[in-house]
């Protein structure tokens, strides 16, 4: 999963790009943070069910602004099209 985060010419990171990517019917896969909480999830979550996007998880959001390359933690990155 990693490498194909860090690999992707296009993505965007954080809760509120990844929904605005969603709306815009931009989005190939989303990474969702196990430890992010429910309520700022959740919006992806349904916008995903809805649009039938791939979904992939990693275990922490520290580890997932890692993989993105920023230094603060995310809760939700996507690899857009």
């Amino acid at each position: 999963m990693e490498e194909l985060i860090k690999k992707a010419e296009r993505k965007v990171v954080g809760t509120k790009q990844t929904l605005k990517a969603l709306e815009k019917g931009e989005v190939s896969m989303v990474i969702i943070a196990r430890d992010a909480e429910d309520k700022v999830i959740r919006p992806v979550l349904l916008l995903c069910e809805a649009n039938k996007i791939e979904l992939h998880y990693v275990d922490s959001m520290v580890q997932l602004g890692r993989m993105c390359g920023i230094k603060v933690k995310a809760a939700v990155a996507a690899i857009t099209e």
